[in-house]
């Protein structure tokens, strides 16, 4: 959870071997896996790191965008800037809607310990790729739905509570 208690869910299409992408590309194009992405983020804030942001290029309609850069001065219109998750989390608690991680590899890993969901398309392909979701430990977190689709599960992963 954010400071103010948003809710804070990590959201990815992950493949069998843990790969999210291959350098800036997504080394899949799966029919309806983007739409879902999106009905799930709209009206969310999406956080995102710079090079997540770049590969996109533009602000996602229908949600606030935070940028996550370790660039003092990066910049980008339309979009917030954060120079650390904590600082991040805290912008995140004056917009509206939660919290929607949407990648890349190190700002999962960064909020994988406050997150409180995961929405995981585990995608059934094994591609190459050098960018991999980063490991968790299952026995922290409780599967609470999993949707068949077309070539991929949508997994909702609750965490356990004490």
């Amino acid at each position: 959870m954010t400071p103010g208690g948003k809710r804070v869910v990590l959201v990815a299409a992950v493949a069998r071997n843990g790969v999210i992408g291959d350098g800036p590309d997504i080394p899949w194009r799966i029919p309806g896996e983007q739409q879902r992405f999106k009905e799930l983020t709209w009206g969310h804030v999406l956080l995102m790191g710079r090079t997540t942001y770049e590969s996109i290029g533009r602000p996602l309609p229908g949600r606030t965008t935070v940028v996550l850069t370790r660039d003092p001065v990066w910049r980008a219109e339309g979009v917030f800037v954060a120079h650390d998750l904590d600082e991040a989390l805290a912008l995140a608690d004056g917009l509206a809607g939660d919290v929607m991680v949407a990648g890349g590899a190190q700002v999962y890993a960064a909020a994988l310990p406050v997150a409180d969901e995961q929405v995981l398309s585990e995608v059934h392909l094994e591609p190459a790729g050098d960018v991999h979701y980063p490991r968790f430990d299952r026995e922290a977190w409780v599967e609470a739905s999993r949707e068949p689709a077309e070539g991929y599960d949508v997994v909702r992963w609750v965490r356990r509570t004490a």
